[in-house]
């Protein structure tokens, strides 16, 4: 069963679980860390195609300690942790016992597909012989896109059950493209303690996750992550010709704002300005109509395993080891 038919058969049964209530009238999204991160293209995708289905992001502990009051039995939570994160499972417990219906995603079985209602496996970002359509962020993205066209009509599904077909395809061209680039930008950055993290729009996810868990967590350097929108009103401030600047281009609307800051990067930024654009990394290879959406799903398993290992092999970082995670109790 490939990814579109697993997943419409479980939105399937979530949309029957809750017809005798008055259906699903919201979304919700929690995870934590690079889990929450991948997250965003399906929240993006449904706060500009939705006209009726709210939908909200949450990380984890947050949703436990501050959850809001419109979640209910008419909600849809959907859950991520690769391996069942605690906080994870205890959000997605609260959840269901107000009433909502609950998907889990997951890698390996825990507490978290214990707890929900609905599971579906996905497959590792950080793992070569993974299929890029089938991570966190594929089958996130895939459930909004299905949820949005059942209950309300999506004109452009046919061409997202075509896009994930291309996923993968694009991904495997893309790192045989971006790995001498990576070699070079990871040379240029050894030495550096601080490399900011720019992008926006349907890049915005990417862009987080590639700052907090490829670069601060896996290999312990500074990474200050930026939205392209709001580089104007503060951070460029600390511009200069010696700042390492990360700058994701989106292909979508957003676009404008990132070659904006593009443009400024150029004037006054210095040879450690580095620019990843969308359109040479095989996005343009997607429907113009859901190219926007895809953004994440090239660039983040890109930065993952093309960008990060790099930057680990010549620092001599292994980007396994980690200072408190799995160690300290917290």
């Amino acid at each position: 069963m490939d990814i579109v038919e697993n997943v419409s058969k479980v939105v399937d049964h979530v949309l029957a679980d809750k017809e005798k209530v008055g259906g699903i009238k919201r979304v919700i999204w929690i995870a934590a860390g690079g889990s929450n991160g991948g997250f965003f293209p399906a929240q993006y995708f449904m706060e500009r195609e939705s006209l009726n289905i709210p939908s909200s992001s949450f990380t984890s502990n947050e949703f436990v300690l501050a959850t809001p009051k419109y979640v209910n039995k008419n909600t849809l939570a959907v859950v991520c942790s690769m391996r069942g994160t605690k906080e994870t499972i205890l959000a997605a417990q609260k959840a269901k016992n107000l009433g909502a219906s609950t998907i889990g995603l997951y890698v390996d079985e825990s507490g978290l597909t214990q707890t929900c209602d609905y599971n579906l496996k996905y497959q590792s970002v950080a793992l070569d012989e993974s299929s890029m359509e089938s991570t966190n962020s594929g089958f996130g993205l895939l459930i909004a896109m299905t949820l949005v066209n059942k209950l309300e009509g999506y004109n452009n599904f046919n061409q997202t059950c075509k896009a994930f077909e291309l996923v993968d395809p694009i991904y495997r061209k893309a790192v045989k493209y971006t790995t001498p680039l990576a070699q070079e930008w990871a040379h240029l950055n050894k030495e550096e303690d601080t490399i900011y993290v720019l992008g926006s729009g349907p890049a915005w996810g990417a862009a987080y996750v590639f700052a907090i868990c490829n670069i601060e967590e896996m290999l312990q350097k500074n990474a200050p992550y930026i939205n392209s929108c709001e580089f104007f009103h503060g951070p460029f401030e600390v511009l200069d010709k010696n700042t390492s600047i990360f700058q994701l281009v989106s292909v979508g609307r957003t676009r404008a704002a990132d070659e904006r800051s593009v443009k400024f990067l150029k004037k006054h930024g210095g040879k450690k300005v580095y620019i990843l654009d969308a359109k040479e990394i095989g996005i343009m290879d997607f429907n113009d109509s859901i190219s926007e959406y895809m953004n994440h799903l090239i660039f983040s398993p890109i930065l993952n395993n093309v960008y990060m290992r790099a930057l680990s092999q010549v620092t001599s970082k292994d980007y396994m080891t980690r200072r408190y995670m799995w160690k300290e109790n917290y």
